[in-house]
């Protein structure tokens, strides 16, 4: 049996890294970037200024879809409460358990 009879239609992704940089017009800020991220020891956060870079670079050259950085997640900064970290610092002194918080068992029809 032959359930393809109809014809398949093939979508590129939405955001994707595609198509290659054959021509390696980016390979500049690339090798920065990923210079950083060896620097800090893979920690992305401090290397958001390079992978910017990258995808401006990426946009400008037509490797992928013009956006608005924004919706790529590189808003402004965006100012951080500074108890923000208080509450896990707490659980990690106090000794945290998940799921002591709750009173009592639900029975349940297994057991």
């Amino acid at each position: 049996m032959n359930f393809s009879s109809q014809k398949q239609t093939i979508k590129p992704p939405l955001r994707g890294i595609f198509p290659l940089d054959h021509d390696a017009e980016c390979s500049s800020p690339l090798k920065s970037y990923l210079s950083c991220l060896k620097s800090h020891s893979n920690e992305h956060s401090k290397c958001r200024e390079g992978s910017k870079e990258y995808l401006k670079c990426r946009m400008s050259n037509g490797l992928m879809k013009e956006e608005e950085l924004d919706d790529l997640g590189y808003k402004n900064k965006v100012i951080r409460d500074e108890n923000e970290g208080e509450a896990e610092r707490a659980k990690e002194t106090k000794g945290f358990v998940a799921g002591k918080h709750i009173k009592s068992r639900k029975q349940s029809w297994l057991w």
